[in-house]
């Protein structure tokens, strides 16, 4: 099925939502600006992305806990050095759990694909084109919850927190 607006199954779930991010690249329009700065080396403006912070502590507020698994690989590309530089940090400081997992020397288990896992029984894909422009968000009708647990609990057991992640390149 899917689903128009993601932001209700943050506001249905009850505990926990988590992501599993494995794209290189993602091209988002409302990221545009704020990537073109950093490119030109601007300093980052006062309140970037402060509409997911103030939604971030509104739920962990309500008791939700929010988390994600961003994989990479080195060298990395120019826009994982970008949300490294300018969107992680402000991501974890409004309350959101983002680990690396730097999958350069790994061979895992884990699917080439973006999901979120909302109370450990609702799946959502994020379908990407090549570049990384959003295709869709599809919430799975009867997915294996079990694999879907496992590939978290498979990037989490592989993954650092980002403050001790070596972002050098």
């Amino acid at each position: 099925m899917i689903v128009p607006d993601l932001l209700q199954n943050f506001d249905e779930c009850e505990r926990t939502a988590w992501r599993f991010e494995c794209q290189p690249t993602y091209t988002m329009p409302r990221e545009r600006a704020g990537f073109d700065r950093w490119k030109a080396g601007e300093p980052k403006p006062e309140g970037h992305n402060s509409a997911w912070h103030e939604r971030v502590r509104g739920y962990l507020a309500a008791g939700k806990a929010l988390g994600r698994v961003r994989v990479v690989r080195r060298p990395f590309t120019i826009y994982q050095r970008y949300q490294m530089a300018w969107g992680i940090p402000g991501n974890i400081e409004a309350g959101e759990d983002i680990r690396m997992l730097d999958s350069t020397d790994l061979e895992l288990d884990l699917p080439n694909q973006d999901f979120w896992l909302f109370d450990d029984k609702t799946v959502v894909h994020l379908n990407f084109e090549e570049d990384g422009t959003l295709i869709n968000l599809e919430q799975l009708e009867d997915p294996d919850l079990s694999l879907y647990r496992k590939w978290r609990d498979t990037a989490l057991a592989h993954a650092v927190p980002f403050s001790e992640f070596d972002a050098r390149s």
